[in-house]
């Protein structure tokens, strides 16, 4: 929603100030059809040339993000939160083999199914039950554990800032592309000398409105958008490492609400819940 605000918010600023300057509409707009064609097509190409398929179909997945907004909200944390220490505490209970066929199988998994914010992020559920077999199944200390799901991580990190890193550099690509319509207006320009002041005016114009056109949608559109997407997507990091911290505070010995604890402090402020929260809720779950 603020990305939509935002450009609204530009491209109001600059139409403002165009009429206040008594700007036609009509010399505005009489050159924009093409000029976006060469602009827009000519960024398009060269972000599909620098990039791989699976790339590019990870960038257009990530686009729509913004209109979304942030998935990693306070219920959604406090689902985690919960989903932790239910496992937890049944594992105090029953053993480490009590929960054997649920991290082997979530999807099948009385525990996980009352979680759907987990189960509807199969990266996050892959992270958890991936790590929590290494314990339950004593394949790994809980130092060895924190390696790996630190090796999880910094794949996962990667991955997730090569769109917001196209996405700029897409956007990087505006101006560049606006003077190359510049310039082919120019060249139109060259070959109606001999039509008048009134045609030769009009051809600058659009010639013109290319260059204005590529640094307003560089800048003012698509560079917000990659800006957008790296924030959104660099919330991940507080969401996993809420899993990481309670999970191997959970392996070296920590009880259920300490170790829930822990994962807790990782959550960004405004999304975090109250320790006093945390506990009445978790207070409520009961091993089956």
């Amino acid at each position: 929603m603020t990305l939509i605000i935002g450009v609204i918010l530009v491209i109001g600023a600059v139409l403002g100030g165009y009429f206040m300057e008594h700007g036609l509409l009509s010399t505005l707009l009489h050159p924009l059809p093409p000029e976006i064609v060469i602009i827009l097509g000519t960024a398009l190409g060269g972000m599909v040339g620098s990039c791989p398929m699976p790339v590019l179909i990870t960038v257009l997945g990530n686009v729509m993000k913004p209109l979304k907004g942030n998935p990693f909200t306070k219920a959604v944390y406090m689902e985690v939160l919960m989903m932790q220490y239910e496992i937890y505490v049944n594992i105090k209970k029953g053993g480490l083999l009590a929960l054997e066929s649920d991290v082997n199988d979530p999807h099948n998994s009385s525990i996980f199914k009352k979680y759907n914010s987990i189960m509807h992020n199969h990266h996050a559920l892959d992270f958890f039950c991936d790590s929590m077999k290494l314990l339950v199944n004593g394949a790994a200390k809980a130092d060895e554990i924190d390696m790996v799901m630190d090796l999880d991580l910094d794949v996962h990190h990667a991955e997730s800032a090569v769109p917001g890193a196209v996405l700029n550099s897409f956007a990087d690509s505006f101006p560049a592309f606006g003077i190359v319509a510049c310039v082919i207006g120019i060249v139109i320009t060259m070959g109606v000398l001999n039509e008048g002041p009134e045609v030769i005016g009009m051809h600058v114009a659009g010639a013109l409105v290319g260059t204005f056109l590529g640094i307003l949608m560089g800048y003012g559109v698509f560079g917000p958008l990659a800006k957008h997407v790296d924030a959104i997507n660099s919330q991940e990091a507080f969401f996993y490492n809420c899993i990481r911290s309670g999970l191997t505070a959970f392996a070296n010995g920590a009880a259920p609400v300490t170790a829930v604890e822990f994962a807790r402090r990782n959550i960004p402020n405004a999304e975090r819940p109250g320790s006093g929260e945390l506990e009445e809720v978790v207070r409520q779950i009961k091993p089956r």
